[in-house]
């Protein structure tokens, strides 16, 4: 509760070991890793969480948040890359279906922000993983995704802002200027 995710990680390890069906400690357990940076053991714990809790749509949440974070990682191979942009696109989508509680549409904005991630990724990612089509695809899909949360809220300038990066990096895409 004070910010102390490393401490808060030493604890629930020790408390999951005791109780590995506890869905709040996995779910707290997954947040301090998150929070702490480590995010294939935030990922792994959600993942366990999401098992006894499949209709959680905050673990689903922050699991596509981790997952995004690793698919920007340099030292990651393109499939690796890949695999976390897409697999972070997917959990949000479920958290999209499943979550009522998607307060200013976060999962929208997170979401539009992945689409946008994956489109700049296959365009410039080089041999089988260059795809200008599906880069379009998912850059129109990000503009999408901010208009659902530009219309919610329409004072938003920071989502007009995301849409006006998705629409250059769509331009550019497309030959338009």
């Amino acid at each position: 509760m004070d910010g102390n995710f490393k401490a808060a990680v030493a604890q629930l390890e020790k408390s999951c070991l005791i109780d590995s069906t506890n869905a709040n400690a996995l779910w707290m357990l997954g947040y301090s890793y998150y929070h702490s940076e480590n995010y294939k053991k935030s990922i792994a714990a959600y993942t366990k969480e999401i098992l006894i809790n499949p209709t959680d749509a905050t673990a689903y949440y922050y699991r596509a948040r981790a997952k995004s974070y690793l698919g920007k990682d340099s030292q990651l191979s393109p499939a690796e890359k890949e695999k976390f942009l897409l697999g972070s696109i997917f959990d949000l989508t479920r958290a999209i279906t499943i979550g009522l509680d998607d307060t200013n549409n976060k999962y929208y904005q997170t979401r539009g922000i992945a689409y946008r991630e994956y489109g700049i990724f296959k365009l410039q990612a080089s041999g089988r993983f260059y795809d200008r089509n599906l880069a379009i695809s998912s850059l129109k899909a990000s503009i999408k995704d901010f208009e659902t949360v530009l219309a919610e809220n329409p004072g938003r300038a920071d989502i007009s802002a995301l849409i006006d990066q998705s629409q250059q990096k769509l331009n550019e895409a497309t030959g338009h200027r």
